[in-house]
């Protein structure tokens, strides 16, 4: 990370900023590049990139290899969105040999970051900013920007066409994986749910309910939290993936809610790096 960071302005404890420069390490990445230019660090090149949707211009953080085509991933941030920590994570996925686009969920109120550090979601000012922009994340709404990321990068030359697309989102970004799957089935093969949430409602346009129209493996890490308050989840969740035909693993980790996110108070590095790996295992079927 850049040595000008001021963990305590940004709103994080010593320990989610330990956690950030560890997960950067993982990366090597070194350096620091200005909004919108594009680095090339550890082998990687980024930059900001504007994506039209149906609904307007959504901006994005696109990282990959410097050099060659690989297969993407598409990344739903948690609820804090678009930020550092999610950038660090997107250029250690990129690092392992992907294309990412990491995505401001919330474009449709503005460019992010919304926020700097999970900490200010955690307030009441924050909870109130992001309440407005998380209820315009109808289902819709999620399948035209799924579509819309889906060809931004059909059209790069960074993405390997021949392989399938992926998808990774981390809590309210879990089941956003199978919508994304559902909206490009063609091209979405895999889709990894970290401690995702609303994955199977009453709702017709439930996830769960939606597997049989896509063509993706998955990965379902639930937290023990999240489990514990409603165990009946991952067992409709299993039932729905055998139903499709869906290759679909299952599991509860020994960590909670928010566990694979740096800047969150419950990221817990063992049982990250587990479902890391796991998620690697996933995408490499790409």
């Amino acid at each position: 990370m850049c040595d000008d960071v001021d963990f305590e302005a940004s709103g994080m404890s010593r320990r989610e900023f330990a956690a950030l420069g560890a997960i950067a390490g993982a990366a090597a990445i070194t350096g620091c590049a200005p909004v919108g230019a594009v680095a090339s660090a550890g082998g990687l090149q980024e930059r900001m990139v504007e994506i039209t949707t149906g609904d307007g211009v959504a901006d994005a953080f696109f990282v990959h290899p410097a050099k060659g085509a690989y297969p993407a991933v598409i990344m739903w941030p948690d609820i804090a969105g678009l930020r550092e920590a999610k950038k660090i994570m997107a250029r250690r996925l990129a690092a392992a040999g992907y294309a990412v686009l990491c995505v401001n969920q919330y474009y449709r109120g503005g460019p992010g970051p919304v926020m700097e550090s999970f900490a200010e979601y955690r307030t009441p000012e924050g909870q109130a900013r992001i309440k407005p922009l998380r209820e315009a994340l109808t289902p819709a709404a999620i399948t035209r920007d799924a579509a819309a990321y889906v060809r931004f990068l059909d059209g790069e030359g960074a993405v390997d066409k021949a392989r399938g697309i992926g998808s990774a989102g981390y809590c309210m970004g879990g089941p956003f994986t199978v919508r994304t799957a559902a909206a490009a089935p063609g091209r979405v093969r895999a889709a990894a749910s970290l401690h995702g949430g609303g994955l199977v409602t009453s709702e017709p346009d439930s996830p769960h309910r939606l597997l049989a129209g896509t063509n993706a493996r998955y990965l379902f890490a639930f937290a023990r939290n999240d489990d514990a308050k409603d165990p009946a989840v991952k067992d409709q969740l299993r039932s729905a993936a055998e139903a499709a035909g869906r290759p679909a693993e299952i599991e509860v980790y020994a960590a909670d809610h928010g566990w694979c996110v740096p800047d969150s108070p419950a990221w817990e590095p063992n049982e990250a790096d587990r479902a890391w790996q796991r998620m690697l295992a996933l995408f490499g079927t790409l």
